[in-house]
């Protein structure tokens, strides 16, 4: 939307006030489906998203490369059948647009863009606790009064974007893979700068490798990975997953991760011919089965972790011929799964090319960008034309404290969590009634979750909630804070045992300056969250008090 077009909108909406039943922040997985349920239950409600069209992470995540690392069968909604039989994946690993047509199908589908508010930013919400309702604040001038606010802003949607001094002097471009432009960027021939190497990087160097001139790569962390094996979708396929319709509903979410398949041994129990014949299986698999679907004491077992470690350091030693780039690409110094996996096509054969070098920057770091390049710390220069930021996310609690959010008694979320993080299973946080997350930290959708899968379940449990509310006529539900320290330390104990606590990532935080470090995601697993999740609700919502 133009300047001129967003000034007009704002003069005409500057103190307008809507007053509505609920209010949905988002419009991607979890808000499109957040959104149909509460018509269906009758409320009156509105999607508010700054993107100038649906889609949420499929929107904003349009870099060269971007696809899928979930199965397409496996990465839609279970709720409708005919929903779910309506779209045809064209591939095993769908890329971006096709997802954001898949939504777009969706959105359509259930009709819902009339009760959506495109280009939209939310700057501001404030709990008014003698009317029971939420003011939340636009960036147009509208204020939107709502007795719920339900924020489906993404796990991964608070880019990391402004890490380096001197970014505005670049004569060049720079752009971050979460928020690349829809218009095609001219870089044939171009020296392009690429710094980091997980899934974004990975896959925007596979997209361009042959394309530019010179591709830097700037690697501040080893990282493993596994083989993609992806291939199109004809009609014999396309009907084989849609027969699995009922099965995959029944199967999915209860799994550890939300997928149909689940870790199926421990290290134990194997001998060592037994276990690396499970070991090949799953890599030839060309999906996550290693990480998620080979042995469940993985990630507690360090004899485990070494073992398997050791096997994928080994086939991608066995890839990449020159031993110069192992110290900089193999991990050493934490264990396979700790950090979050990324699959690939062919990103160790780039790495070879002669066109690409791969500048290790974790003893000599990026300290500033010139206006022609970047800067380490010993001094050298790379000159550069365009400079592509895979730097990650503030995950799973970026996108809520980049909001102005205050509670009861003025509280802010963003001074809390600046603190410490802490929510009643990702679903609510003590001192902010009526407010429901999706897809916020301690629940497995932060992080360990095939995304539809959680994002329904959640999705779902809170409109049962409100629904439950309804007939009870209840106004206004909030967690103790009883039974919220009772999930914070739940949680800590689930991840104690696990690896993924003492290891450096954004699953930690780490990767914030600043940020409180707890393991971001519950790691119990996504069948024994849905269950918690269904007994408290039997229970008539216990550790939710309601009034």
């Amino acid at each position: 939307m133009s300047g001129t077009l967003n000034a007009v909108r704002r003069a005409k909406n500057r103190q307008k006030t809507r007053a509505m039943d609920a209010m949905v922040v988002g419009a991607g997985i979890g808000g499109l489906y957040q959104l149909h349920q509460l018509r269906e239950l009758g409320l009156n409600v509105r999607a508010y998203d700054t993107a100038s069209d649906v889609g949420g992470t499929w929107y904003w995540n349009r870099y060269p490369g971007a696809k899928l690392d979930s199965e397409a069968y496996a990465y839609q909604y279970l709720f409708s059948e005919e929903l779910y039989k309506g779209w045809s994946w064209t591939a095993r690993y769908a890329t971006q647009p096709e997802v954001e047509r898949w939504l777009h199908y969706v959105a359509d589908k259930l009709a819902l863009r009339r009760d959506i508010q495109l280009s939209t930013r939310i700057t501001q919400a404030i709990y008014d606790e003698d009317r029971k309702r939420w003011s939340v604040y636009t960036d147009d001038g509208e204020i939107v009064d709502a007795q719920f606010l339900i924020t489906c802003c993404g796990m991964l949607s608070a880019p990391m974007s402004n890490l380096f001094a001197g970014q505005e002097s670049f004569e060049g471009q720079i752009f971050h893979t979460s928020h690349w432009p829809a218009e095609p960027i001219e870089l044939a021939g171009m020296r392009v700068g690429v710094v980091g190497i997980g899934a974004s990087g990975i896959g925007v160097m596979q997209a361009i490798a042959e394309t530019v001139g010179k591709l830097k790569v700037f690697v501040r962390n080893p990282q493993y990975v596994l083989p993609m094996v992806n291939y199109e979708y004809g009609q014999k396929e396309v009907e084989a997953y849609k027969s699995r319709f009922v099965e995959l509903r029944n199967t999915m979410p209860y799994t550890f991760s939300g997928f149909d398949y689940d870790y199926e041994y421990t290290w134990a129990e194997l001998s060592d011919e037994q276990r690396r014949h499970v070991l090949e299986e799953c890599y030839n698999s060309g999906s996550l089965r290693l990480w998620l679907a080979s042995f469940s004491d993985m990630l507690t077992d360090k004899d485990a972790n070494d073992a398997i470690s050791e096997f994928v350091r080994e086939k991608m030693r066995g890839c990449l011929k020159d031993p110069k780039l192992w110290d900089a690409l193999i991990p050493k110094h934490y264990g396979f799964g700790t950090v979050r996996v990324p699959l690939e096509s062919n990103i160790l054969d780039i790495y070879q090319r002669h066109n690409v070098e791969v500048v290790s920057v974790k003893e000599n770091p990026i300290v500033n960008v010139v206006p022609e390049g970047i800067v380490l710390a010993d001094g050298t220069v790379y000159e550069l034309d365009v400079v592509i930021l895979a730097t990650g996310f503030d995950a799973g609690s970026g996108a809520l404290t980049r909001i102005d959010i205050q509670g009861r008694g003025g509280r802010k979320l963003q001074d809390e969590w600046s603190r410490e993080i802490r929510t009643m299973m990702g679903l609510q946080v003590h001192g902010y009634p009526n407010m429901f997350t999706v897809g916020a930290p301690l629940a497995p959708s932060a992080a360990f979750c095939n995304v539809p899968t959680c994002l329904q379940q959640q999705t779902e449990w809170i409109t049962r909630c409100i629904r439950f509310m309804q007939r009870e006529n209840y106004a206004v539900v909030e967690p103790s804070k009883q039974a919220q320290d009772g999930w914070v330390k739940q949680h800590d104990e689930a991840t104690s045992t696990s690896m993924l606590s003492r290891t450096d990532s954004w699953y930690t935080g780490s990767n914030v300056p600043g940020k409180p470090r707890r393991v971001i995601a519950y790691t119990g697993g996504v069948g024994t969250y849905r269950k918690l999740c269904d007994e408290i609700a039997e229970k008539r919502y216990e550790g939710f008090e309601m009034r």
